[in-house]
């Protein structure tokens, strides 16, 4: 009976192990799943750790530039509000006639321009070049009305400057106001 008893033992322990064989395998992979499972998590982890940092550099960078434009940008409504007075400025200049009673109130005149014109200056406000005789740009000019051209080559070209265009740094504030040539 020993004998059988032994059989009957080594039969139960050989379905033991065949039965614990998928277990085991199931252990194992159970095992390695979690190493596996926690080395794709540090995977992603990293990545978006990676995707974090990227995004926070784009934000540094845009609001860097951000800060760039609104600090050129900041003193532009009032160089805005003070173009008017430059221009009525320049429209007094022009029309009063120097005589020997007004030479001291025109000098006057000339050296409070040109002292508001460099204050504005050093604020960043630029007088854009006079367009009289150029072609025609949109980019930084606004076509007030179209008179016949004097010649056909200035057909297309600015006739006459109404009113100067200024710009801070390279973004225009105010379009120059132009008279254009057009094709008899």
């Amino acid at each position: 009976m020993s004998e059988k008893k032994a059989t009957s033992n080594e039969k139960l322990q050989e379905e033991k192990n065949e039965n614990q064989n998928p277990e085991t395998t199931e252990k194992t992979s159970i095992e390695k799943d979690p190493v596996v499972k926690l080395e794709e998590e540090v995977k992603d982890l990293k990545d978006q750790n990676l995707r974090l940092y990227a995004e926070f550099e784009n934000f540094r960078r845009r609001t860097a530039k951000e800060r760039l434009v609104l600090m050129e940008s900041a003193n532009e409504d009032t160089l805005t509000a003070l173009l008017p007075i430059l221009d009525d400025f320049e429209r007094a200049l022009k029309n009063t006639k120097e005589t020997k009673g007004n030479t001291a109130v025109l000098e006057g005149l000339k050296l409070i321009q040109n002292k508001l014109i460099e204050t504005l200056k050093g604020k960043g406000l630029n007088v854009m070049e006079s367009a009289i005789g150029r072609e025609f740009d949109v980019e930084e000019m606004e076509a007030i009305t179209q008179i016949a051209a004097p010649s056909p080559e200035m057909a297309g070209k600015i006739i006459d400057e109404v009113e100067k265009g200024y710009k801070i740094g390279e973004r225009v504030i105010r379009y120059a106001k132009v008279v254009v040539g057009k094709e008899a």
